[in-house]
């Protein structure tokens, strides 16, 4: 096992450099908080996300006007194993769909009033069957993550991750399994709706791609990436790096986008702060992940779709904080008098 390799030596050394929260920022939006024309606290966790965009956007007075759905798609070889419910071809025909604007996430983006670049990543040339070889060459892998990072491009002030993979919730699962333990049970849900002999297939596949690889909890973060994941989830990851290093705040969709984060967090505990989870997934373990790295899921509305809808919807939130922070007039301002008599 490599651990030592150029390419992600790299990427270790952007994650022990990643930047801090700017605390003066959020300290300018605690002052504002208390002046704004409201009883102190009554908006929630509204003011908690204004708080956090202001910590990792540098901005006193934070506000959403590029927000970003960045959706990755890419193909999996284990998928061939009959762990999902449809075959590997809707992969490609769904980036159809998103180009055509007919996916759910086409719509929630227009209504939310959301950018949306889909990134196809090699679909014709599906990753390695993690059961008896690896996903990537580390030099394959580290190459993947450079152009998710090189994704954010653009201007953005807030990004939305998505995925599209037929198969890549049982590699998001091996990719869970392999970081925090347990058992391939514990984190094998139903996907796209197996059940019954296909499930069993599946916590099969979580299994042997694990113990092939040496069991759970015993490689380094960026090798599990590389043995067990798949071409958008270390796209993805690379994406997370990238905004930390450039001030962008992250929203982590559901449970596939959820594993991709789930590496840098393992590789330092810091690594996903400038990051939220827009949702809790129905995907069963997806709550079990979250819990796992300390999370707290914006909204729980029973979704499982993927595509980055869980966190276009949270997206809309979010906007709405700030929004609402920056907009509102402050008690000397409206002239009103605060809870004090001043």
């Amino acid at each position: 096992m490599s651990t030592t390799g150029l390419p992600f030596d790299d990427f270790r050394a952007l994650v022990e450099a990643m930047p801090g929260p700017d605390m003066e920022a959020v300290a300018a939006v605690k002052k504002r908080e208390a002046e704004l024309t409201k009883p102190q606290g009554s908006l929630g966790r509204l003011e908690e996300i204004v708080e956090w965009l202001a910590a990792w956007q540098g901005n006193p007075k934070p506000r959403v006007t590029r927000p970003l759905v960045a959706v990755f798609a890419g193909n999996h070889g284990v998928a061939k194993r009959g762990v999902s419910a449809f075959p590997i071809e809707v992969t490609e025909q769904m980036v159809s769909n998103f180009a055509a604007g007919g996916a759910a996430i086409n719509q929630l983006c227009i209504a939310n009033d959301l950018g949306l670049k889909v990134f196809e990543l090699a679909l014709e040339v599906p990753t390695g069957d993690i059961c008896v070889e690896d996903a990537f060459e580390e030099a394959d892998c580290a190459a993947t993550m450079a152009f998710g990072m090189e994704a954010l491009s653009g201007g953005s002030d807030l990004v939305c991750l998505g995925e599209m993979g037929i198969g890549n919730t049982t590699v998001a699962a091996a990719i869970f399994y392999a970081l925090f333990g347990g058992t391939a049970e514990q984190w094998v849900g139903p996907g796209t709706g197996v059940k019954g002999e296909a499930l069993a297939l599946k916590v099969k596949a979580v299994e042997d791609a694990v113990a092939r690889c040496g069991g759970p909890q015993s490689m380094e973060p960026f090798e599990v990436l590389r043995r067990l994941g798949g071409r958008e989830i270390a796209a993805m990851t690379g994406l997370i790096l990238a905004a930390r290093m450039q001030h962008v705040p992250v929203l982590i969709d559901g449970f596939v986008t959820t594993s991709a984060a789930a590496v840098l967090y393992q590789m330092d505990k810091t690594a996903l702060d400038h990051c939220m989870f827009a949702h809790a997934s129905a995907e069963p373990s997806h709550r079990k992940a979250i819990e796992a790295m300390n999370g707290n899921p914006l909204l729980d509305l029973g979704m499982r779709l993927g595509e980055g809808t869980g966190a276009a919807v949270a997206a809309g939130i979010v906007k709405a904080a700030a929004q609402t922070h920056s907009g509102m007039a402050t008690f000397e301002m409206a002239g009103v008098k605060n809870a004090a008599g001043d």
